[in-house]
């Protein structure tokens, strides 16, 4: 969700937190007893084996909750969940990010930040169409059926870049870019006009009108830092912002006012919101739950155990199931920017699947 070094730097600290041994658990400590009455029963059930190599970053599930799109650097494996296996792998990328889906045009669209392009793909056959250019470090990537349009936002060129989901791919560009004024590293559309952007290195919200194309408001993050993952309920109008010193921020989509702030684990890089509970996925193995109890009102609820690396997610929008992906990690002793590089193990690639009990549910 970031520059290759900012990424590195992550998993590197995600690996020296695994050497430790003691990642999890002083973070699982303070979500005891006080919170068991609003435990809404999570965990870790099953785990899907795929293998194959290359890193990983946002992880993308269709509407009906069946396909899983993983970028795996140099590709994007799609996944059937209710198997758990790969049916299609999409190639040609070189530092893929994310993926937005488009089912009106039979469109997917893969963010390439080493290309500073988008990979256009059929969403029926997995064969890549056509790439368009977008600027430097094209990273995440979302649709915004307000404007109708795929937006992609470029971490080193500081833009957001939109483009017409029908557009040609032989001669067709952006219908239009905006400096966002900083780094961007999620967003997320309200689905009336407005995206929320987070500026990771000035630490606010930029807020973009997608029917003028320019930023209108900018919102400090308060106690968060380094803003990365990002997730709205569009009924009450709350942004959750998980933040890289360790915070998720509420905010008011309105305003910008930080309605609460609560801990959460390290190497955070997604939030995700799904009847009344705000998910954040942290790269230190734990997954923070938040109950929205009003639209000002929210407690903590659980933290569950997951892996270490498991810091991006999809949440599906029916059963609420979680899917984080992650691998098996070793240090590299390799010289680099930074010093030694952690990479993932060949063939240890896996997505982890969290549910919650039937129990808890009723």
């Amino acid at each position: 969700m970031r520059g290759d070094n900012v990424k590195s730097f992550s998993l590197r600290l995600c690996v020296l937190s695994l050497v430790g041994v003691t990642f999890a658990v002083s973070h699982l400590a303070w979500n005891g007893a006080a919170y068991a009455a609003a435990t809404p029963g999570y965990k870790l059930t099953s785990t899907m084996k795929l293998g194959g190599e290359g890193r990983w970053d946002f992880a993308t599930l269709d509407s009906a909750g069946k396909f899983l799109y993983v970028t795996r650097t140099t590709h994007t494996m799609v996944v059937d969940v209710a198997t758990g296996k790969a049916v299609h792998d999409i190639g040609g990328q070189k530092g893929s990010h994310g993926v937005a889906l488009v089912p009106a045009v039979g469109r997917g669209f893969i963010s390439d930040g080493k290309l500073g392009a988008v990979i256009v793909f059929d969403l029926n056959s997995g064969a890549a169409l056509g790439k368009l250019a977008a600027a430097d470090d094209a990273d995440p990537i979302i649709y915004d059926p307000a404007s109708n349009r795929v937006l992609v936002f470029c971490g080193d060129a500081h833009r957001m870049v939109a483009i017409a989901p029908d557009v040609d791919l032989k001669d067709g560009k952006a219908s239009a870019t905006v400096d966002l004024g900083g780094s961007p590293e999620f967003a997320v559309a309200d689905g009336l006009g407005k995206v929320f952007v987070n500026i990771a290195d000035k630490d606010e919200v930029a807020v973009v009108d997608t029917k003028q194309m320019k930023v209108i408001a900018r919102w400090p993050t308060g106690p968060g830092q380094r803003p990365t993952g990002m997730s709205m309920d569009r009924a009450s109008r709350r942004l959750f912002v998980g933040c890289r010193n360790k915070k998720l921020v509420v905010m008011n989509a309105d305003d910008g006012k930080i309605v609460a702030d609560f801990p959460i684990g390290a190497f955070v890089d997604a939030t995700a919101f799904k009847d009344a509970l705000v998910f954040a996925s942290c790269g230190d193995g734990t997954l923070t739950i938040v109950r929205e109890v009003s639209a000002d009102k929210f407690e903590l609820a659980e933290t569950v155990e997951t892996e270490p690396g498991a810091r991006t997610m999809a949440v599906d929008e029916r059963s609420g199931t979680i899917y984080l992906p992650t691998a098996d990690l070793k240090i590299s002793s390799a010289a680099g920017v930074g010093g030694a590089h952690p990479i993932p193990v060949a063939g240890t690639f896996r997505i982890l699947v969290v549910t919650r009990s039937p129990a808890a549910e009723k």
